[in-house]
């Protein structure tokens, strides 16, 4: 099971955390402080897999990671989960981001957080694995972001509909006047 998905800057300063075990907010500081210690600290050349430290849930814990550019892609998984696959699950999860922002920068992942969460639930949810086909990812994401674009226009259509109704309503109201006023005989004989 994967138990939290880290993504942090070459400073630390996390960029995407996603945990999947509950974790008080300091314990997920001290996990996340913890992760980029042990991770920041390795050398380029070294195995991208790490056994947790007894900070973490000890030897349940293994860390499986990518350093791209200027940020850490960090997978914190239980010892069942296969580290090739994880591995590779990093990439297709990156590989996602950079087609959908068309070279995926570290702004990207702070200024587009919803959308990044929403690709990453098409990965996984509750901790497993859901999709690793990058197309049928793409596609999911690509019919949602046209049925958010629908929402938005209709949403747009009724603001403008209902900003307009009162000034509709009043002229409405002076048509029944005028035409009131017109219709009205001078005197009625009986």
């Amino acid at each position: 099971m994967i138990k939290a998905i880290l993504v942090f800057n070459n400073q630390g300063k996390p960029r995407l955390t996603k945990f999947f075990v509950h974790f008080k907010e300091g314990e997920q500081q001290m996990v996340i402080k913890e992760v980029f210690h042990m991770v920041s600290k390795r050398d380029e050349n070294s195995c991208n897999f790490l056994e947790g430290s007894s900070k973490l849930g000890g030897g349940d814990w293994r860390l499986i990671y990518r350093h791209y550019a200027t940020l850490y892609f960090v997978f914190c998984v239980d010892s069942n989960e296969s580290e090739l696959g994880i591995l590779d699950l990093i990439q297709v999860f990156v590989e996602t981001l950079d087609r959908c922002f068309e070279n995926v920068c570290e702004l990207d992942l702070i200024f587009h957080v919803d959308r990044v969460h929403n690709i990453l639930q098409e990965i996984c949810i509750g901790g497993m694995v859901l999709e690793t086909n990058m197309s049928e990812i793409l596609t999911h994401i690509d019919s949602q972001t046209k049925q958010e674009k629908s929402e938005a226009n209709a949403v747009s259509t009724i603001k403008s509909t209902v900003s307009s109704a009162p000034n509709k309503a009043l002229s409405a109201v002076k048509n029944i006047q005028s035409s009131a006023t017109a219709k009205l005989p001078g005197k009625i004989k009986l």
